[in-house]
C-alpha cells in the first residue's frame, strides 16, 4: 500500500510510517488517553506495525494520530484518535477524520467499527452512530490487561 500525504499549511497528515514520532504517541496513549493507560511502548509499536495509521504534524512535531485495522476489503476499526489539547478547536480532528474516511484503500467497505465515550459529535459528522442492535454485540474485555 503506498502512503498517502496532505499538506495544508503549516501542517500534515501522513500514512508513511517511518515518519510517526512513537515516543509521542506512546506518551499520550500511555499517559493522556484514558482509553490505554499504562499501555507498554512494545505493545503501542506492534499495534502500529500491523495497522494502517494517521500522523499529524505541525512544523514536523507529532500533534495527532488516528490508526486504523482492516482487512481493507469489508471492515475497519477505527481506534486511537487523539489530536493533542493545545491543537483542538482548529478543525484538525475534522482533516485527521476527512483523511481517514477518504483513503483509497478504505473506500467501500460493508462495516466501520468505532468505540468511544468522547467526541461523538465527530464521529456522526463521518456517518458513526449507536449501534442499531447492542443486543447482538459481544466483546471480551480486559481493562486491566496494562496495569502491574
Amino acid at each position: 500500500m503506498e502512503n498517502t500525504e496532505e499538506t495544508f499549511g503549516e501542517f500534515l497528515i501522513t500514512t508513511d510510517k517511518t515518519k510517526l514520532d512513537l515516543v509521542a504517541i506512546h506518551d499520550f496513549l500511555s499517559k493522556d488517553s484514558g482509553w490505554s493507560d499504562n499501555i507498554p511502548f512494545e505493545k503501542v509499536k506492534t499495534s502500529i506495525d500491523n495497522s494502517l495509521n494517521f500522523g499529524l504534524f505541525h512544523n514536523s512535531k507529532q500533534i495527532g494520530f488516528a490508526r486504523v485495522i482492516s482487512d481493507f476489503s469489508t471492515i475497519a476499526y477505527l481506534g486511537d484518535i487523539y489530536v493533542l489539547d493545545d491543537y483542538r478547536g482548529q478543525g484538525l480532528s475534522k482533516k485527521l477524520m476527512e483523511s481517514v474516511m477518504t483513503h483509497p484503500n478504505l473506500q467501500g467497505l460493508r462495516r466501520w467499527i468505532l468505540l468511544t465515550s468522547t467526541a461523538d459529535w465527530l464521529y456522526k459528522k463521518y456517518g458513526f452512530t449507536p449501534l442499531p442492535k447492542p443486543e447482538i454485540y459481544m466483546e471480551l474485555f480486559n481493562p486491566e490487561v496494562y496495569k502491574k
